[in-house]
């Protein structure tokens, strides 16, 4: 009999699994990064060429969504004799722990990286209830 070692590591990247993403050729899915701090989570997600306009962000019944898409740049007239950028439509999709506070997600682009923080909730801390004798 082997033994398996466990991580808490491998249940976080589990939590934050994509569904059902297809990885083709010729297909844009950009890159992420997946942190956890003290009081939030960060998703950091990879749009080099992506405008604020072209991107969207949803959060519903525990599932983040990050969609878009990145649009050739090329003016008319112009001839691509080389290209090595995938274009075209995107979607990344996460569930989120449960300890995710889905009220409070917020989203930053800074250098082509969208940076998603969502906080985590506040634990209910058990206290002990005093009993009176009358």
């Amino acid at each position: 009999m082997s033994l398996i070692r466990y991580s808490p590591i491998d249940d976080l990247f589990r939590t934050f699994a994509n569904f059902g993403e297809p990885v083709g050729r010729g297909e844009f899915l950009p890159a992420v990064r997946i942190l956890e701090l003290e009081h939030a989570y960060q998703i950091e997600v990879e749009l080099p060429g992506v405008s604020r306009d072209d991107t969207k962000v949803a959060v519903n019944d525990g599932i983040l969504t990050v969609s878009g898409e990145r649009k050739a740049t090329d003016g008319e007239g112009t001839r691509v004799h080389r290209t090595e950028r995938t274009l075209g439509k995107f979607s990344r999709t996460f569930r989120l722990p449960e300890n995710a506070d889905e009220a409070q997600v917020s989203a930053r682009s800074e250098n082509g990286v969208l940076r998603l923080t969502i906080v985590k909730q506040v634990k209910a801390v058990p206290r002990r209830i005093e009993v009176e004798v009358h």
